[in-house]
C-alpha cells in the first residue's frame, strides 16, 4: 500500500482542524451579522425615545399650564393666551380621513387595473407614472393646489352647497376655494402612490392557481377579486392603508397652502381649518415666547401619540384577520 494512501492520526487532526475553520468563521460572520441587526434595531428604538423625550422635556412649560384641557380647549392667541389645540387636532383628524376615505378604494383599483386587467404596456407606463407621484415634494403639491385646486374648489363648493347642503358635511362654501376639502385632496394626490403601488405588489403575490382554478369552475373576475385576491391580501392592503393615513397625519407643507390656518372647529368640509403639523411650521420659527413655543411641542407630542394609535390598531386587525381565515374562513 503506497504511503499516500495511509491516514496517519496526525494527518487525520490537521485535516479535521482544516474543515473546522470555515465553521467557525461561518459562526463568527453570524454574530457579527446578529450583532450589526441588533445594533440597527436598538439604534431605531432609542431615536424615537429620544424624540419621545425631548418633545416632553420642551413641551414641559405647556403641559404643566394647560394640562389635558389642551386638548379639546380651541383658543390659540400666542401673543395672550394660548389654551389647547382641540382645533387642531380636529382639523388633523378630519383632513386625514378625508384624504383616506378618497384615496382608499381609488389606490386598491389602481392596483387591481395594474395587476389584473391592464396590458403589459399599459402596465409598463402606468405604473411608473403613479410611483413617481410619491417622488415629487410636498411643496410641489402645495404649489399646485393653490394654482390649481384651489380655484377648482371655489367652483365646485357652491354646487355641493346646493345639492348635499342638507348634510353638515358640506355646509356654507368659503368665499376663497381654501378650505379642509382643498387640503384632503391635496393628501389623497399624496397618499394614492402609497396605497396604489403597494396593492399592486400584494395582488400580484397571490398564487396564479387559485386565481386559474376559480376560473376554471367559471368564477367572473369580480368573483375572484372578492373571494381570492382581498381575503388572501386584507392585512397587507391594510398596512397599506395605514401607511398612507401616516403620511397624511405628518404632511405640514403641502397643506398650509391649501386649509387656510383658522382656528376653529366646525363640521363642514366647505370651510378653512388647521392641522398639528401645519401650525408648527407656519409658527415654530417665529414663536413669540417660551410658552408659544413650549406649546407647539406639545403639539408636536400629541402628533407621535396620533400616529402611534392607527398604526397599533392597525396591527390587531391584521391579526385577527389571520386568525379568523386560518380558523376556516372560506376562500370563494
Amino acid at each position: 500500500m503506497s504511503s499516500r494512501n495511509v491516514l496517519t492520526p496526525g494527518r487525520s487532526r490537521s485535516r479535521a482542524r482544516a474543515g473546522t475553520r470555515p465553521a467557525r468563521a461561518s459562526r463568527v460572520g453570524d454574530r457579527i451579522l446578529f450583532a450589526l441587526c441588533a445594533l440597527a434595531g436598538l439604534v431605531a428604538v432609542l431615536t424615537l425615545v429620544d424624540v419621545v423625550l425631548q418633545l416632553v422635556n420642551n413641551a414641559t412649560p405647556a403641559i404643566s399650564r394647560f394640562g389635558l384641557g389642551f386638548l379639546w380647549h380651541t383658543t390659540w392667541k400666542p401673543g395672550f393666551n394660548i389654551e389647547g389645540a382641540g382645533a387642531l387636532i380636529y382639523g388633523t383628524a378630519v383632513s386625514s380621513l378625508l384624504a383616506l376615505v378618497l384615496a382608499t378604494p381609488l389606490g386598491i383599483a389602481i392596483g387591481l387595473y395594474l395587476s389584473m386587467m391592464a396590458p403589459p404596456r399599459v402596465r409598463a407606463t402606468v405604473g411608473p407614472l403613479v410611483e413617481m407621484l410619491a417622488a415629487v415634494p410636498s411643496i410641489i403639491y402645495g404649489f399646485w393646489g393653490l394654482v390649481v385646486l384651489v380655484p377648482f374648489v371655489l367652483k365646485l363648493e357652491p354646487g355641493l352647497h346646493d345639492a348635499l347642503g342638507f348634510i353638515p358635511l358640506f355646509g356654507p362654501p368659503s368665499t376663497i376655494g381654501i378650505s379642509v376639502l382643498s387640503a384632503g385632496i391635496v393628501l389623497t394626490v399624496m397618499i394614492l402612490p402609497i396605497i396604489s403601488a403597494l396593492s399592486r405588489d400584494l395582488f400580484l403575490t397571490v398564487p396564479a392557481e387559485l386565481k386559474d382554478g376559480a376560473a376554471a369552475l367559471g368564477a367572473t373576475q369580480w368573483e375572484i377579486i372578492r373571494g381570492i385576491v382581498l381575503p388572501n391580501t386584507a392585512s397587507g392592503v391594510g398596512a397599506a392603508v395605514v401607511l398612507g393615513l401616516g403620511r397624511a397625519l405628518g404632511e405640514a407643507i403641502a397643506v398650509s397652502f391649501v386649509i387656510g390656518d383658522v382656528n376653529t372647529i366646525h363640521t363642514s368640509f366647505l370651510q378653512p381649518g388647521a392641522t398639528l403639523a401645519e401650525r408648527i411650521a407656519n409658527q415654530f420659527q417665529g414663536a413669540l415666547n417660551n410658552l408659544h413655543l413650549a406649546a407647539m411641542f406639545y403639539c408636536g407630542l400629541i402628533r407621535v401619540l396620533i400616529g402611534m394609535v392607527p398604526s397599533s390598531a392597525a396591527r390587531s386587525i391584521a391579526s385577527r384577520f389571520d386568525v379568523n381565515r386560518t380558523l376556516g374562513g372560506g376562500v370563494l
